[in-house]
Formats: structure tokens, sequence, C-alpha cells
């Protein structure tokens, strides 16, 4: 990509822009005042971010992650617009500049676009664009679908050109952790005013995420990076220091947030890092994991009477609150879970193909559910949350391909990084690299339990930490040349 993105200097094309902003920028300065438009004053930051869309679109983009902690949702105060402020518009324009530009210099790098990764993420596209133009909702799922092209466009796409740099892929995880250091201060600050309890740890972050849950997968995806950065010998060891205060921050702030998704999805990453130490062949993984499916479902009675008979409820301690994970039968978040869930089945059943259209969940699902399943936080939308899975909810949405395209994503990140983490020569870049996968495990499980990639809070770990591998597939110029000697 040019220099406007990578950052390297400014060429004689740019140089007319600039001197074709400031000119512009001085007579319309110089008429705001001439008229007594005191509010025009404001230019000046207008100019700057003007100059950075042409110039410099990588400080965009890295600043877009640094306010993505920071920024709230409209939808939840009282203005009511489901918008997050201020980084959903900078994400828009971002998407709008560097399409542009992809356009206009002849398309994507080969590199990137021929990986098995940027085909599988296509089709995901095609498919929500598929199902878009056939929802029951129009509206509602194309502005579902336009998020979901910025996301993937600015985090993945745009971040790729940017990842040719390794340092920019250290920029990128910090300038997200440092922000959402800052929140975790805050909330940790708001819950111990509450006695820690549990009850205040449901909402101890907000206005920054909705809820503990949001907030929780977001730290999960950081906790084994700087795992891998606090014990990577290529550090030096004041950085090494750093990162282990960090890494110590995010592990006790995940405790404290009482979210159960997270903690499974921490031990599922620890597991899968115990593959990796033991070398197990991808068959054998696949093979449990289709092997645990089909003792699931042979044994799904005997499962849920087990489950049925356990009466451990969510509380301030934490024996009891991991117990109550399994607590199906009163604990009313597993109860309301389960009701979510059967009626994105229904909805399935109504629609099996195209689904009702990406976004609509949430205002389809009340008519689906059945007195007997709902729990004590039941409502008729989806005031607690959506469809509570990342499969289940895209089932219902979209139809059968759409967990299907997921998984198969899921399925071609892990093997291809797997594959990386094997052939690669660079130690440093092994260890970013099972981080970064071991960070997606940690969403891949959750997302079982909670829905979260139609926010930009969780989005940008995700689509930002599958660019770290990609790019660490493509540049690293060490793979090639172990493969070629093989």
């Amino acid at each position: 990509m040019n220099n406007t993105i990578s950052g390297n200097g400014i060429s004689k094309d740019q140089l007319k822009w600039f001197y074709a902003l400031v000119g512009l920028f001085a007579v319309l300065l110089g008429w705001s005042f001439m008229n007594g438009m005191l509010f025009m004053t404001g230019l000046p930051v207008v100019f700057l971010m003007m100059l950075l869309m042409v110039f410099r679109l990588d400080l965009i983009a890295f600043f877009a992650v640094l306010i993505t902690p920071f920024s709230i949702n409209l939808a939840h105060t009282s203005i009511g617009i489901g918008v997050s402020l201020p980084s959903e518009p900078l994400m828009f324009a971002l998407f709008l500049i560097f399409w542009l530009k992809v356009f206009l210099e002849g398309g994507l790098d080969k590199r990137i676009l021929y990986h098995p990764v940027t085909l599988i993420i296509l089709v995901h596209l095609l498919w929500y664009t598929i199902t878009t133009a056939t929802s029951s909702m129009f509206v509602v799922s194309f502005k579902s679908t336009l998020a979901r092209y910025c996301y993937i466009s600015v985090f993945y796409f745009m971040m790729l050109y940017l990842f040719s740099k390794k340092e920019n892929m250290m920029r990128f995880i910090w300038l997200y952790t440092v922000p959402l250091l800052i929140v975790v201060g805050y909330t940790i600050f708001r819950h111990a005013m509450g006695g820690f309890s549990e009850e205040v740890a449901h909402t101890a972050m907000v206005p920054f995420y909705n809820d503990h849950t949001a907030y929780a997968a977001v730290l999960s995806f950081f906790v084994p990076v700087f795992i891998g950065f606090t014990f990577d010998p290529d550090l030096s060891k004041k950085t090494r220091i750093i990162c282990g205060i960090v890494l110590g921050i995010l592990i006790t702030a995940t405790i404290l947030s009482y979210t159960r998704a997270a903690w499974v999805g921490l031990v599922a990453a620890l597991c899968c890092y115990l593959a990796f130490v033991l070398r197990m062949k991808s068959a054998l993984i696949y093979g449990g994991f289709a092997m645990l499916i089909l003792l699931a479902f042979l044994f799904r009675t005997q499962i849920t009477m087990q489950l049925e008979s356990n009466e451990e409820v969510s509380s301030d301690d934490y024996a009891s609150h991991v117990q109550s994970i399994g607590n199906i039968s009163s604990d009313d978040s597993n109860i309301e879970r389960l009701n979510r869930w059967s009626c994105a089945l229904r909805m399935f059943a109504d629609h099996p193909i195209l689904g009702y259209g990406p976004g609509t969940y949430m205002f389809k699902y009340g008519a689906y559910q059945k007195y007997s399943e709902r729990s004590g936080i039941s409502t008729n939308f989806a005031e607690g949350g959506g469809s509570h899975s990342e499969y289940l909810g895209p089932l219902s949405e979209q139809g059968f391909p759409a967990p299907i395209i997921f998984i198969l994503l899921i399925a071609i990140v892990s093997q291809t990084s797997a594959n990386y983490i094997k052939r690669t020569a660079i130690r440093s870049n092994r260890i970013l690299a099972r981080g970064a996968l071991l960070g997606l495990v940690t969403y891949w499980v959750h997302g079982v339990l909670n829905y979260f990639l139609d926010t930009e809070k969780a989005s940008v770990p995700f689509w930002g930490f599958i660019a770290i591998l990609v790019a660490l597939q493509i540049y690293d110029t060490s793979v090639r040349e172990k493969t070629d000697t093989q």
C-alpha cells in the first residue's frame, strides 16, 4: 500500500493535495472570522484530521484503536442512538478512505487477497450481504452489515498493511491495552466502593462497557499475549517486568469481573497451550473435539439430569460462582441463556437457510419464547443481551451457512497459525503468534455463551489479532527460507 497508509514519507502528488488543503483552510478560516462565525474556530481540528487522512492514515487507524476502550454507546444513554462515539464515525471514515485508495491503486496485495483466512472472511462478508438483501428488517440488517464491513476493513485489511512492520503489531496491542488499563482502574475503584460485591461487578465498568461479560471478554483477549511477553527472553528485563505487572492487573480484573464465561475461555486457552507444549497432532485435537461432541450427544439425558440437580447460584463466593456454571434449574442467568438459545433455534426452524437478517434477533425472539422457559429476568426485547451465542445468534439471523462459515474461519485461522508457529525460526514471532491465537481461543469459547462481535469493543482485538497472525505468515521470511530448504 502507498505511503499514506504505511507512513513512509510524502510523495509529490500528496504535496499538491497538502497545498490545496492549506489554501482551502486559510480561505474558510478567514471568511468565518470576517462574518463573525466564531464556531468555525474548530476548523483547525477538522483540518488536522483531514491532513492525517490524506498523508498519515496509519496514525488515524491507531488513534481509532486507542479511543475504542473509552468509546460510549449512545444507545445506553438518554440520547438513545445506537452509535459508539467517538470510535464508530472514525472507523466509517477509515473504511471509506481505505477502500477508495485500494481501488485507485489496483486492488489488494495478492498475498493478502489469496490467503486462506482472507478468502473465508470474504465468504463471511458475502453471506452477510446476501442475508441483508433478504432480511425481514432491511434497515436494521444494513446497519449491522455496514458495521461488520467497517470493523473487518479497518482492523483486518488495513492492519495487514500496517503489520508489515512488526513494531506496528506491538503498537496495536499497547494502544488498546493502555486505555483498557485505565478503564480497569475506573472499574475496580467503583467495584471497591460497592464492597467488591458480585452485583456491583455487573455494572462497575459502565459506561465504557455495557456489562461485565463484554468487559471480561476483552480482558481475556490480552491475558495470553501478556503471558507470552512476560516470559519472552528477547524482550528487555524492564519490558518483561512491565508486562508482568500488566498481566497481573488483567488477571485480577478478570477474576473480579465475576464472568464465568471468561474464566472458562481462559481455561480452554490453557488447554490449547498444553497442546502446543505436547506437540499434539492436529488430527488428534480435532478427533478429541469430535469425540467430546459425540459423547455429549449420546449422554445428553444424563448430563441434563445432573445439571438440573445443581442448585448453586451466582454469588460473591467464587467457589459457588464457579459451580453455578452448571445450574440450569434456579440460576436466572443460566435459565435466561437457555431461553435465548431455544428462541434462536425456533427462529432457525422457521427460516433455516437465510434467517431473519443480520441484527434482527433482538426484535424477533420475543414471539418465540415459551412461558415455561422464561426466567426471572426475561423480557420481550434484548435489554439484557442478545442471543448469548456467537454461533446460535447468526444461525437465527442468517441461517445454517452463517455458523458453518464462522467455524470454518476458526478452523482455518487455527490451522494456518499452528503451522506457522511450528515453522517460524524467529522465537519472538512464535511467542507473539501463540499469544494472539490463544487470545482468540478465549473468545471463541466465550462466544458459545455470549455474542459481542457486533460491537467495536470486541471487534477491534478480534479482527486485529487475526490480522497479526496472517501478517506474520505473509511477511516472515524465515518461514519461506525454512520451507524452501525442506
